[in-house]
C-alpha cells in the first residue's frame, strides 16, 4: 500500500493520460496560465464483486491513507453497486469505486470474468501499483465483443484492467469559467465530443451537483489476437453547490452517475 496519497494520485494520473491523451489537452484548455487551477474533484475505479478484487479490496488502498467511506449507490439496470470515499483533508480528491454484481449477470459473463480474475496473483491486489496495474490477463477481441454485448462495464475492465476510469475537473476551482455551461461550450468549440446521455449536463443545483463528461478517447489496446481501437477513459467535469451549512456538497447523485458510466460506450 502507498504511504503518500499524492504519489498515488500522480501515478494514477500518469497511467490515465497514457491511454487518454485528450486529458492533457483538456487541462491546457481549461487551466489558467497564472495558476494551477485544474483541481481533481474525484477519480472512479471499476471492479467486480469477487472476494479477491471486490470494492473493499480497492478501497483498502485509500483507507490506509486516511480515506473514509461516505456514501453508497445502487445502479439496478447496470447491475452495479458503488461507494464513495473522502479524506479528512478536503483538498484531496474524492474516490468513487463501483463493482459489477456478477450474480446478476449471465453464466457466460460470470465464468469469463471469474477466470480472468483467477489469473491475478493474490499479492498483486495489495501491491502499491495495483490501482494502476492494468490487466493481469489477456482476452481475445471476440471475448471482449461478447462481454460488450451484455455489459459495457465488464468489457471495459476486461480490456483495460485496473486503472482510473476517469479523472474529474472541479469546475468550482477554475478561475476562467463560472459555470459548467461555459466549460462545455469551450470543450465543444475545441472539438471535444460530450456524453449526451441524460442531457449534456446531468444533475441540477437542486441536487447540489452538476456533471458533464467527454466521450472516452479511442485508443489502441492489445488483445490476445489483434490490436484494436476501442474506448479507453474520459474526463468528467463537476460543479458542486453549497448545502445548508454553506459547505459544498461532497456526495454523488446516482441518477447522474448512471449516465456518466455511459461515457465509455462505443461511439
Amino acid at each position: 500500500m502507498h504511504t503518500d496519497v499524492k504519489v498515488l494520485f500522480a501515478n494514477l494520473w500518469q497511467d490515465y493520460v497514457a491511454v487518454t491523451p485528450s486529458a492533457k489537452q483538456v487541462h491546457q484548455l481549461l487551466g489558467s496560465s497564472q495558476q494551477d487551477d485544474v483541481i481533481n474533484d474525484h477519480i472512479a475505479l471499476r471492479t467486480f464483486n469477487l472476494e479477491k478484487v471486490g470494492l473493499e479490496k480497492l478501497a483498502a488502498h485509500f483507507k490506509a491513507l486516511g480515506y473514509e467511506e461516505c456514501g453508497e449507490y445502487h445502479f439496478e439496470a447496470k447491475k452495479l453497486y458503488a461507494k464513495h470515499y473522502e479524506h479528512p483533508d478536503r483538498s484531496l480528491p474524492k474516490v468513487f469505486i463501483s463493482e459489477l454484481l456478477l450474480d446478476k449477470c449471465s453464466a457466460y459473463l460470470r465464468d469469463t470474468i471469474t477466470a480472468l480474475v483467477e489469473q491475478i496473483p493474490a499479492e498483486a491486489v495489495t501491491a502499491d501499483n495495483f490501482l494502476y496495474s492494468g490487466t493481469h490477463w489477456q482476452v481475445s477481441q471476440a471475448t471482449y465483443e461478447k462481454l460488450l454485448a451484455e455489459s459495457e462495464y465488464a468489457a471495459w475492465v476486461s480490456a483495460w484492467g485496473y486503472r482510473a476510469n476517469h479523472f474529474t475537473v472541479s469546475v468550482n476551482d477554475l478561475h476562467s469559467f463560472d459555470s459548467l455551461e461555459q466549460v462545455n461550450n469551450a470543450l465543444k468549440e475545441a472539438g471535444f465530443l460530450l456524453n449526451m446521455s441524460g442531457g449534456e449536463i446531468k444533475g441540477t443545483p437542486q441536487v447540489y451537483l452538476e456533471q458533464s463528461s467527454t466521450l472516452a478517447d479511442l485508443h489502441q489496446v492489445q488483445f490476445s489476437d489483434v490490436v484494436a481501437t476501442i474506448p479507453s477513459c474520459f474526463y468528467e467535469f463537476a460543479r458542486r453547490y453549497a448545502v445548508a451549512d454553506g459547505l459544498l456538497y461532497t456526495g454523488f447523485v446516482a441518477a447522474s452517475a448512471d449516465k456518466i458510466f455511459e461515457s465509455t460506450n462505443a461511439r
